[in-house]
């Protein structure tokens, strides 16, 4: 089985059943929807891409669903605008045909970016079960060994309670340790780590790469909760500056053009990210 059908299959069906069994926010109608959409976006930018050969694209739809699970909005259109946004930046925000940005990732940073007020990361969607914790770590398993990407998981998990325990709470003293491992039994920020952190477009393939990619992710991002309290779009900021280095670093040789080009997204980077952070904090609580 090919692997972007293996992963779009896992979260088709984390969807469907956490549709029925959980707190996802869309409607089936709309669900539908928003994955015709994505298909016909990314068919159509297939077409048009001369640099690439026509396929059907199953990693389009796990863009699509991913999407839906980490993000709010009241507005379908919103999931459409940076659905598109995330699409044509893999087809032509490129660097030597590589992609800068898991695309999951970009079109939750562009709904931040452009439409704060109104579309939310939200990680409770799925709950926090622990027969759906451990169904998802199973199918997660069985990706991550075909990618080879099983280390950068284990890495950011132990990193992340190392850094969050020394760096958070204890200069925190309403932050208890609790709260911060609780996180990673809500199932949707799993499907964070599991499946967007080990992107292998995005993410090295070397050991000493992986375990480098994981410990800066976890650190910066705890950093940012230490300095300017736990906000959810942290790991995703994070993430969005580091994936768009792992490609660049590993040439040995840029030309003055590809400098120039990485120097401009650079800043655009740091800047989308200030934007975003300086934003006023919001808070979503799911019950029910």
């Amino acid at each position: 089985m090919p692997l972007q059908l293996q992963q779009n299959l896992n979260l088709l069906f984390l969807l469907m059943l956490g549709s029925l069994t959980a707190n996802v926010t869309l409607f089936w109608g709309d669900i539908m929807f928003i994955m015709l959409f994505t298909l016909l976006i990314e068919h159509l930018l297939l077409y048009f891409n001369k640099r690439r050969s026509f396929y059907f694209s199953y990693s389009a739809l796990s863009t699509a669903i991913g999407l839906m699970l980490l993000l709010y909005s009241a507005s379908l259109w919103i999931y459409f605008v940076v659905l598109s946004l995330a699409l044509l930046q893999k087809h032509f925000l490129t660097f030597r045909d590589k992609h800068l940005f898991n695309p999951s990732n970009f079109a939750l940073i562009m709904a931040l970016l452009f439409f704060y007020d109104e579309a939310h990361i939200i990680t409770g969607q799925l709950g926090d079960d622990l027969l759906f914790t451990l169904l998802v770590c199973v199918l997660a398993l069985s990706l991550l060994v075909r990618v080879k990407r099983l280390l950068i998981p284990v890495v950011f998990l132990f990193s992340y309670l190392f850094f969050q325990y020394f760096l958070v709470v204890l200069f925190e003293p309403t932050v208890l340790f609790e709260e911060i491992y609780h996180r990673l039994y809500m199932i949707t920020f799993m499907l964070f780590i599991y499946f967007m952190l080990t992107d292998p477009a995005v993410t090295p393939s070397s050991i000493k790469g992986q375990i480098v990619f994981a410990l800066s992710i976890a650190l910066f991002s705890t950093l940012l909760d230490r300095f300017y309290g736990f906000r959810v779009q942290h790991l995703f900021m994070v993430v969005f500056f580091f994936s768009f280095w792992v490609n660049i670093l590993a040439l040995k040789r840029l030309s003055t053009q590809e400098i120039k080009f990485v120097m401009i997204i650079l800043f655009l980077i740091v800047g989308c990210l200030a934007y975003i952070q300086y934003q006023t904090p919001y808070y979503f609580e799911m019950n029910g």
